[in-house]
């Protein structure tokens, strides 16, 4: 797919999903991971827990999901420079001067954004477990910007998160700029096992306030 098929798509899709007020002092654009897209249970619920705290949070498409959308096949995320521009794109859309932009997602779109949040100079970024590396490959490590990061960032990251859990980060270089939150025994989706005594309605929880907390501090 070229960039220009890439940005017809993006601009034929006009399905945002949109949730808090509209003349919040603070707008989240959020990205969501390989397998599934914005409307998923898990972007959901921290798109309305974020909403109904007065953020406004935009979830889009990638142009790939919006494809497996209208056509029911699947098919591998875009290559990343489509999946830049996208993001870029809408970053402009959503540009306006009286509200803090701030930008993230789970997964693949939290690093995408990771990828373009300083040169896009936005307010913050919001990463919800972040692929610090394949499933079972830990020598293959991505992310080694992040010690170079200049955005205030906030990773929300599972302790047993198979992409990068408490015991393999332990001591990997991040910016000062850089906010690691461990949620409690939680894997990508930040899951608990259920012999931890925790639910996981209580992580999400534990990551929605974290989010809070950071876009008060970032909005200040």
């Amino acid at each position: 797919m070229t960039n220009i098929e890439a940005k017809a798509i993006a601009d034929r899709n006009d399905g945002l999903l949109l949730d808090g007020p509209a003349d919040a002092r603070c707008c989240l654009l959020l990205g969501h991971g390989a397998g599934q897209g914005p409307a998923s249970p898990f972007m959901d619920f921290f798109a309305r827990a974020l909403g109904d705290a007065g953020v406004r949070v935009v979830r889009f498409r990638f142009p790939y999901m919006a494809r497996i959308e209208a056509d029911g096949r699947r098919r591998p995320p875009d290559r990343e420079p489509v999946l830049i521009d996208t993001l870029r794109g809408l970053i402009a859309k959503q540009r306006h001067d009286k509200a803090r932009l701030l930008i993230g997602g789970k997964s693949m779109g939290g690093r995408i954004a990771s990828l373009v949040a300083d040169a896009a100079e936005v307010d913050g970024l919001v990463c919800l477990g972040y692929p610090f590396h394949p499933p079972g490959k830990p020598q293959r490590r991505r992310g080694e910007h992040l010690a170079a990061l200049r955005t205030p960032t906030l990773i929300c990251q599972g302790e047993r998160d198979p992409f990068g859990g408490r015991d393999e980060l332990s001591g990997s270089p991040l910016s000062p700029a850089v906010q690691l939150v461990w949620i409690s025994d939680g894997e990508h989706s930040f899951r608990p096992r259920k012999q931890s005594g925790r639910t996981w309605e209580q992580n999400l929880v534990q990551a929605a306030q974290a989010i809070l907390a950071f876009v008060d501090r970032v909005s200040k």
